[in-house]
């Protein structure tokens, strides 16, 4: 397949994300498997979906200053698919312009071309960090009022660049910072002891305790997903048993697992760099809907966790409202939650200290936060 075919491709994805508002995995994925790429091209059909897809504010900021008029949305989406090229792809100029001119509607390849080549020729200033980072406002002052200045910009940087594959002594690939939060749930626990993940979709921290000598009890709200926890356990050879099931409202007996987790639902702001299209879907009103949802799982589980058992609490995001707002709802609502301290690699998070937060650039992994408790 020539790279003309693969950019072909990889505007057609970007054209249902922003068209449709398909999420770009899902459409990525699915126009990879019906394509005949090899395995280089593939890898840079992903980096144009995802890199351009991350990088739209900052595209759009390179190319308006070129632009007289308005523009069709195809024709911006070329645009936006050539000014990632030039600008943080490395690709050489001449092959960024051409080629993308190539895969433009011929009614405007002639404003395509002479747009690129401006914008090759132009050192960017940008006006903040949110439109060098390309990400809305909103978001980026969340996050240094979360986590100040010169964290909020490095998480950001950090979540600008493609994450590194991590795959497990099993070929499961999963991020390092999921694997602490299965080991940190798995800790100490008795070969055969029963465990709950209550959101488990798609299955990597349920496989991992699998594996880890655990008897494990998969639950999620959809059947669907709870496919892909099947899928999953099987390639690995795990037995875990499924139940589709509102973790709000779990139907099993009070007291009936020695560790409960709560990966619970989240905005997903920690892991930006592994779902492209995530900084552009929601808003910040979302955040409180979302710790509603997340209290309301935790105080769910409390009840399934024996006396002296565990329950964990994660989300792979780094917002104060999901994190230590949720921590501290839990506590005043279930006294009998007593807070474990996390330890290294963790920063210590929450009102005590006592949670564990990681940000995507202290392991150059996903961004997390995990609270623990010993239920008496």
């Amino acid at each position: 397949m020539s790279g003309d075919d693969a950019r072909r491709l990889a505007l057609e994805v970007l054209g249902r994300i922003e068209r449709d508002g398909a999420y770009a995995n899902l459409s990525l994925r699915a126009a990879l498997d019906r394509c005949d790429l090899d395995r280089r091209d593939r890898a840079f059909v992903t980096e144009l979906v995802y890199g351009t897809t991350r990088m739209r504010r900052a595209c759009d900021h390179l190319i308006d200053r070129f632009l007289h008029d308005d523009i069709q949305p195809d024709v911006r989406t070329v645009l936006r698919l050539g000014a990632y090229q030039l600008h943080w792809a490395g690709v050489p100029t001449h092959a960024a312009v051409s080629a993308t001119v190539a895969v433009a509607p011929r009614r405007v390849q002639g404003l395509c071309n002479a747009v690129l080549r401006r914008v090759a020729d132009h050192q960017p200033t940008w006006p903040g960090p949110a439109v060098e980072l390309s990400v809305p406002d909103w978001l980026i002052d969340r996050l240094v009022a979360d986590l100040g200045l010169d964290d909020a910009l490095a998480a950001l940087t950090a979540m600008n660049r493609p994450a590194p594959a991590v795959v497990r002594d099993d070929g499961y690939h999963q991020d390092r910072a999921s694997q602490l939060v299965a080991d940190l749930t798995g800790e100490g626990l008795i070969p055969g002891g029963r465990v709950l993940d209550l959101c488990a979709a798609p299955g990597g921290k349920a496989t991992a305790l699998a594996a880890a000598g655990a008897s494990v009890v998969a639950a999620d709200l959809r059947p669907s997903r709870l496919g892909l926890v099947a899928q999953n356990a099987n390639r690995l050879g795990q037995a875990i048993v499924l139940v589709a099931a509102d973790g709000r409202t779990p139907p099993f007996r009070p007291g009936s697992f020695d560790r409960v987790l709560v990966d619970a639902p989240c905005s997903g702001l920690g892991v930006l760099r592994r779902r492209a299209d995530a900084r552009w879907r929601g808003d910040e009103a979302d955040l409180a809907d979302l710790a509603l949802l997340q209290a309301n799982l935790l105080t769910g589980a409390a009840a399934l966790v024996r006396p002296g058992g565990q329950l964990v609490y994660s989300v792979c995001t780094v917002t104060e409202a999901e994190t230590a707002g949720v921590d501290r709802r839990f506590r005043e609502a279930e006294p009998r939650a007593e807070p474990e301290p996390i330890g290294r690699p963790w920063r210590p998070h929450g009102d005590h200290g006592s949670g564990g937060l990681l940000l995507p650039q202290d392991l150059d992994s996903e961004g997390m936060a995990v609270f623990r408790y010993r239920m008496s």
